[in-house]
């Protein structure tokens, strides 16, 4: 594929809610663009942008892909990305690599959390973005309730391009409100057409829609739209396309894959109205000497690439896709890994198309490609050269919440399990993998269920490792509650020199303190070399507790008895002795298991507050305070960490996969006597 001028380049990322039609949308277009020889179907497993067998399995993406298509002259790479809540991370990285956006909303249904959370993204990324409202001649369709659900959902800034004729089986084109053109479509063949004269006031009232959305973006046409004089159709191309550019709306088109009406006219908007990457603000990147410097989109500029997506590919190991900003990518070039400090060996370079990749001699700035076998590189890291060090912010991944207990399923993947765990976390930066020094277990943190059971397949068929899965132990703790004096006597006779050392010990509580030792001994009953011994012995009953096993916190152990044999005391029978006493005096001392409780920080959208709040009631949270921030509730509350090992899976089936929440460790509590 040549390389075209940079103002000929459009970076789409394609995001929206589960089965809204995003990967439908791209194959098609792909196939209009000549792309792809045979159209290919998501139910059927053979989408070119579905290629992994977990997502042929389930029928769903879950991962991101890409391809590019030429139109017009314009090189256009679509990222398609999944829309299910557990894979947000390849949403994230899809919109760290473009320029534009199509944010797909079924025309059967309200906006949901998908769409607000690809909303949401294009905000934070300053991402422009046209609405596509897809499915529209399903059965229960009705594009124009997906319309006005839109506008109420987001504003005047909705500016609707297209007014469909019909909805659901009856749904048959669309008219054009730029243009002031109907279109009826019928075989796959497009004919323009008389616009229907019940849809008059409709056109009429959807035109001005358009045109008060579009006025903000150009004081000359908010003018003549004040004073009701006609703007041309050039004059409201021109306005959209800088509206869009500027965030000021946001174009929403209709389309119905399956029956190929609107595919074109969507080609046409991501030429018309998404921006070039020359005319996108120049990005922020950090100097070796910490200062903040702009780099333009400039092929013969300095080399400042991002990588947004790393994978494991059978055939040429790990693939490291890129976003060159600025420079040329060259293939058998060295590049400097800054955020490592580590210098990179590129050997090939390649275009991305879907599952294949295409070799080219270098990637220009504003362009996507790919390298393999990068040794130190991860997704997050700026490659720039060694004259020119620049690193650019990291993308900024969701914390996961959704813990597991992994072990491998037997002793051969034992072998294999830390290093594919570790491939595993390279390919999707919102997975977490640690070893819990509370319990010993290794835990593998997710964003949701589904989540981990892919990264579970994945493991197997490209790391050949096999792993078993279990929800966690919680770390409880033992402390006590009343004082208790004990005697630990150790004496072991074996006809040589034997063993002699006998204590006693007050144990008393110590809230917050943790475990102390001291000595309050007179007379030298216990001699002092032996103390080190006694607080060895009182420590190693801390670290295992008597009554469940968990680590005993806050008391204090006090020698103030004993005594030695002079012959046959040594410290390790003073330890031994010690530990006696100590478990003995816990015991004796109102033991009491304590609990982990959270702090926990929830947002949802306010019309879910009440079924939250007795959720987490039935959890045994407290509820700490409420607050309003960005059109969300916050709630702080108290709840048991033993309560919260599925809540991710559980708020957002309560929340419709609106809500999230973040936990950290407040304090231990006694657990109920039930």
């Amino acid at each position: 594929m040549p390389h075209v001028d940079i103002s000929r380049l459009r970076n789409v990322v394609l995001a929206g809610h589960a089965g809204s039609g995003k990967t439908t949308i791209a194959e098609h277009l792909l196939h209009k663009a000549g792309v792809i020889n045979r159209m290919g179907n998501v139910n059927e497993g053979t989408a070119s942008l579905d290629f992994e067998p977990e997502e042929q399995k389930r029928q769903l993406s879950l991962s991101l892909a890409a391809n590019t298509f030429d139109r017009d002259g314009n090189h256009v790479t679509l990222i398609d990305t999944p829309g299910y809540a557990d894979f947000v991370g390849e949403v994230i990285s899809g919109f760290a690599a473009a320029d534009g956006a199509l944010i797909t909303v079924d025309a059967s249904g309200a906006v949901e959390a998908g769409t607000e959370t690809a909303v949401r993204l294009s905000r934070s990324t300053h991402t422009p973005a046209i609405f596509v409202i897809t499915r529209c001649e399903r059965e229960n369709a009705d594009p124009t309730a997906a319309l006005d659900a839109l506008r109420e959902e987001f504003g005047s800034k909705i500016a609707p391009l297209q007014i469909a004729i019909g909805k659901g089986e009856d749904f048959s084109g669309y008219v054009d409100l730029v243009h002031r053109k109907a279109f009826s479509y019928s075989g796959g063949e497009r004919a323009e057409v008389p616009i229907p004269e019940d849809m008059t006031d409709e056109v009429a009232l959807r035109r001005d829609q358009l045109l008060e959305a579009a006025a903000d973006a150009d004081d000359d046409v908010l003018m003549k739209f004040l004073e009701g004089e006609e703007v041309t159709d050039e004059e409201l191309e021109l306005c959209l396309h800088k509206g869009v550019k500027d965030s000021v709306l946001a174009p929403v088109m209709l389309t119905s894959a399956n029956r190929d009406i609107g595919m074109s006219a969507m080609l046409d908007a991501i030429n018309r109205y998404l921006p070039t990457p020359t005319e996108e603000p120049p990005v922020v990147a950090t100097d070796n000497r910490g200062d903040e410097v702009e780099v333009s989109a400039d092929p013969d500029g300095p080399l400042l690439a991002q990588v947004f997506k790393t994978t494991a590919d059978p055939f040429v190991g790990r693939l490291t896709y890129f976003r060159v900003w600025s420079g040329t990518f060259k293939s058998n070039d060295k590049v400097w890994n800054a955020d490592k400090g580590e210098d990179e060996r590129v050997q090939q370079v390649f275009y991305i198309k879907g599952s294949e990749q295409e070799p080219v001699d270098e990637v220009r700035a504003g362009e996507i490609g790919a390298v393999a076998k990068l040794a130190h590189t991860v997704t997050g890291d700026t490659l720039s050269s060694k004259d020119t060090p620049l690193t650019m912010a990291r993308i900024e991944y969701p914390e996961p919440t959704l813990p597991v207990a992994v072990e491998p399923a037997s002793k051969a993947d034992l072998d294999k399990l830390s290093g594919a765990l570790t491939r595993l976390q390279e390919e999707d930066p919102t997975l977490q993998v640690e070893r819990s020094a509370e319990t010993g277990e290794q835990l593998m943190w997710a964003q949701g269920e589904n989540q981990i059971q892919v990264a579970g397949e994945r493991l197997t068929r490209k790391f050949g490792t096999t792993i078993v899965t279990s929800a966690p132990r919680v770390p409880y703790r033992e402390t006590i509650r009343s004082t208790a004096k004990v005697e630990g006597r150790h004496k072991k006779q074996t006809g040589g020199r034997g063993q002699f050392g006998h204590v006693w010990l007050e144990i008393s509580p110590n809230p917050g303190g943790g475990v102390e030792f001291e000595t309050k001994v007179v007379g030298g009953v216990v001699p002092k070399q032996f103390f080190p011994g006694v607080e060895k012995g009182v420590r190693a009953v801390a670290e295992k507790g008597p009554t469940a096993g968990y680590p005993v916190i806050d008391f204090k152990a006090k020698l103030y008895d004993g005594s030695f044999h002079t012959v046959d005391s040594d410290e390790l029978s003073f330890r031994l002795a010690a530990s006696s006493a100590t478990r003995k005096g816990i015991a004796e001392a109102n033991p009491i298991l304590l609990e982990p409780v959270m702090e926990v920080e929830v947002r949802v959208p306010e019309m879910y507050m009440g079924e939250v709040n007795r959720d987490l009631n039935t959890r045994r949270g407290r509820l700490l305070g409420m607050d309003a921030q960005e059109g969300q509730q916050i709630l702080s509350a108290h709840v048991p960490q033993a309560e919260l090992v599925t809540y991710a899976t559980e708020l957002r089936s309560i929340t419709g996969g609106r809500g999230t929440f973040s936990a950290k460790l407040a304090q231990y509590e006694e657990v109920p006597s039930h």
